[in-house]
């Protein structure tokens, strides 16, 4: 490896914080972080298949004028600089936009996402759009039309979904962090599987202006990126009420960067009896226990606690989120039916199946739920702690419903059984990884709290990273980019 090699090598082990330090201080330019950046991608993307368009020039010309900027004594602001992807589902006005789609492969917005637009006006390099499962309805990483995304650990495994492109180039260290969306575990599940961190936050807490729609009620905007601080950083950026999107919340946005002090002393955490660990596996719970054991050594106290009505929550989700994704996609399934993959088409006519009287019953029992977990759980503990996924990481033969792999169909719905119920919620949740399995893939574990409580579960992930180095392993790229290797 020849020093320039080793140095673009050594830019993209940073972190986020990092990197953008880096850029503060002079002592690397928005040029050479943006190159090491697309190299990264050049040497390891044909491998992971986490892009799928790259802009090149335009990102190269950007990170030109903030290093003129940078020169002149102005920053944009604390992501000045650092090159990030997204999932190809967040509007740039004039880029193709394709939602991991056949329908929208050569759709162009007029306008750009809210999330982008803050991200890029704090100084952010949008390099390129991610690999995604199709409209955002799968957590494995498959893709009819654009080629499976696959895990930078071991490319035959999965590497969660939807936002699978965000969680393998994240964990490929092609970019410090990306944005990807959570309706049903959708940015915990590629971070779990790839071994980042990823937050959703509140229900509403990110403005979804400019987001491709999947549930009206349980859509998320959030990033994935390499460590909580990371995360609390953009999350920062990209919070706060959009006039674009009525539905976004006017709750103040705090500084959860400066909230990440470590201290655990006297935080109650309550670990569920039932549901969360239903039939995990051996290998999921053991990493479960051992983080716990982590967080219990900061001054954290764990609670074993029963939480009401989690069978009905599991059900309602997939009802409220079936039933809008049927709604959204109506008149392109009337009209073009045939260009959807198989599995996504039936996922969607099975939205047309459910009586509105059972969509509304799933709509009005949320608040009720809510209360009872309030009064029951949240009166006792300030935050829940689960396996972010009860099973190893599956392969992505044995999940491709598709090609009718048996029992593809159980397995893909037990990956999000622990994340679907939290989004039905509105929770904060946040994903950390703790550990891996015996073939070499991460596991994750994920935080809960009450309504805009991030700094606080964002916290308690610092914490965890203060005492661990799961968060930063990396996958061993070959030089000739050939193949990935597990640790």
């Amino acid at each position: 490896m020849t020093d320039v090699a080793a140095r673009a090598w050594a830019l993209t082990r940073l972190t986020l914080v990092e990197a953008a330090e880096a850029v503060r201080k002079g002592e690397v330019t928005c040029v050479a972080l943006t190159q090491s950046a697309l190299d990264a991608f050049a040497a390891g993307d044909a491998a992971v298949n986490a892009s799928i368009a790259l802009d090149r020039a335009e990102a190269l010309e950007t990170a030109e004028g903030l290093d003129r900027l940078r020169k002149a004594g102005r920053l944009l602001g604390p992501l000045h600089g650092v090159p990030l992807a997204h999932k190809d589902m967040y509007y740039r006005a004039g880029k193709p936009c394709t939602c991991g789609s056949k329908i929208r492969r050569v759709f162009r917005p007029t306008y750009t996402a809210t999330a982008i637009r803050r991200l890029e006006e704090a100084g952010s390099i949008t390099v390129g759009a991610l690999n995604m499962a199709e409209f955002a309805q799968n957590p494995t990483g498959h893709n009819a039309h654009f080629g499976n995304c696959r895990n930078p650990w071991h490319t035959d495994y999965c590497p969660g979904g939807s936002s699978s492109g965000s969680g393998a180039a994240v964990a490929a260290r092609f970019v410090y962090a990306a944005l990807g969306s959570d309706t049903g575990g959708s940015i915990r599940l590629p971070a779990a599987m790839c071994g980042v961190t990823g937050i959703k936050g509140t229900q509403t807490r990110v403005s979804r202006y400019g987001a491709m729609p999947l549930s009206f009620s349980a859509d998320n905007v959030g990033p994935l990126a390499r460590t909580a601080r990371d995360c609390a950083r953009v999350l920062r950026i990209i919070a706060g009420h959009d006039t674009a999107d009525p539905t976004s919340a006017t709750e103040p946005v705090p500084d959860y960067e400066a909230a990440l002090d470590g201290n655990l002393r006297g935080l109650r955490i309550g670990i569920p009896t039932n549901f969360f660990l239903d039939g995990a596996d051996p290998e999921v719970l053991a990493a479960f226990e051992a983080a716990i054991g982590v967080l219990e050594g900061r001054g954290a106290a764990t609670l074993r606690i029963a939480l009401p009505h989690m069978d009905a929550t599991n059900a309602y989700a997939a009802i409220v989120s079936r039933v809008e994704a049927a709604a959204i996609h109506a008149q392109w399934m009337r009209e073009r039916p045939q260009d959807y993959s198989v599995h996504l088409g039936g996922r969607l006519y099975a939205g047309y199946a459910i009586p509105a009287v059972h969509y509304v019953e799933a709509l009005s029992r949320r608040g009720p739920i809510l209360r009872a977990l309030a009064r029951e759980v949240f009166g006792k503990v300030d935050v829940l702690a689960t396996p972010t996924i009860r099973r190893e990481v599956p392969t992505l033969a044995a999940t491709d419903i598709d090609a009718g792999a048996p029992g593809a169909v159980e397995a893909m719905s037990a990956i999000s059984a622990n994340t679907r119920p939290i989004n039905y919620l509105g929770l904060p949740s946040v994903s950390v990884p703790c550990g891996f399995d015996s073939n070499g893939l991460p596991i994750g574990f994920q935080i809960q709290g009450r309504p805009f409580a991030e700094a606080r579960i964002l916290n308690v992930a610092h914490a965890y990273q203060q005492d661990t180095a799961w968060h930063e392993s990396a996958p061993v790229l070959h030089m000739k980019g050939a193949a990935l290797t597990r640790p």
